[in-house]
């Protein structure tokens, strides 16, 4: 019990420090610096700190080919899919509506769970995945239904292109996360992501003087690095090692909480129609998915259940 405690706090905490993201990406990007420079000293911080458990870790020297194929397939949702695609969406858009989209990752989970065999779907789960998706289209298409690029519903389908990209993720990584460990399996995301970014390093970071920006957009960028990706990257795959993928992305939820405070705090946005209708539609829908899950589980457990033999009822002491 203590330990699944640990595991859930991990995935608490995680959402936690990712929820306070969205407001420091919109201001950085929207003042001071390219959605890409942020993006490329984010994977070279974690790759500097997560490289070397893969290097130094016997566990490396187990993995397979097959593994190894996976691992980079995952890197590039990890890298591109998720953290490149997060920033770009959340340089168009509002920290309220993109932590709002980010909650979406139940819904994909469940989709990426049924594709590959792991979950059943019912009337409820699709439900819900229908309610969930009807609340990013009151996001996405709230100005019209022509996207326009540039604009805050480009910015939220990138989002949630970066939400389905970290949800199919957390699902097809789980056995490696359990054979080689979560520290072995993120330094192979960090030596993959370096290699496949190095080339542009320099091109986004060399003409901006980092220690010239304001005191408030160097504390904003550091935390970006340290709490905002190092540290809630290492508890978000460490809960999910442990855990369901389903409570992975159901601690979304602590998301636009966080955001939407330090937004409104921070005179970035306000709550409107659409925020409110796009929220509750989501959470509806999650509520149904779930429900669904509830059920499908206690099912199969009741299913599991061994019955009783014909001569079991029929025994008496002697």
């Amino acid at each position: 019990m203590a330990g699944k405690f640990r595991y859930n706090w991990d995935l608490v905490c995680a959402n936690l420090l990712f929820g306070a993201n969205f407001s420091f990406y919109v201001s950085l990007t929207s003042y001071y610096l390219d959605f890409r420079q942020i993006f490329m000293l984010q994977v070279l911080v974690s790759a500097l700190f997560f490289i070397p458990f893969a290097i130094f870790s016997r566990r490396s020297y187990r993995i397979t080919w097959r593994e190894f194929r996976r691992v980079f397939v995952v890197a590039l949702l990890v890298i591109y899919g998720w953290m490149y695609m997060l920033l770009w969406g959340a340089s168009h858009t509002n920290p309220i509506d993109a932590s709002t989209i980010a909650t979406l990752g139940p819904a994909f989970t469940l989709i990426a769970a049924h594709a590959i065999g792991r979950s059943r779907l019912s009337f409820a789960r699709v439900a819900g995945v229908v309610l969930a998706l009807a609340g990013a289209a009151v996001l996405i298409f709230n100005k019209g239904m022509v996207i326009v690029r540039g604009s805050e519903g480009y910015g939220n389908a990138l989002v949630l292109a970066a939400v389905v990209a970290i949800a199919v993720n957390t699902v097809i990584i789980k056995p490696q996360l359990r054979h080689l460990g979560t520290l072995v399996v993120m330094g192979w995301y960090y030596i993959i992501g370096l290699c496949i970014t190095a080339p542009f390093f320099w091109r986004y970071v060399s003409s901006t003087y980092f220690l010239r920006l304001p005191i408030q957009a160097m504390a904003e960028l550091a935390y970006i690095l340290l709490l905002g990706t190092v540290l809630p990257m290492y508890l978000l795959y460490r809960g999910t090692e442990k855990l369901t993928s389903v409570h992975t992305a159901l601690y979304r939820y602590i998301q636009p909480v966080v955001a939407t405070a330090l937004a409104l705090l921070r005179h970035q946005e306000r709550l409107d129609r659409e925020n409110i209708i796009a929220a509750a539609l989501i959470f509806v829908g999650m509520v149904l998915v779930v429900f669904g899950f509830s059920r499908s589980s206690s099912s199969n457990a009741t299913r599991r259940e061994p019955e009783p033999t014909a001569g079991d009822g029929n025994r008496t002491q002697p």
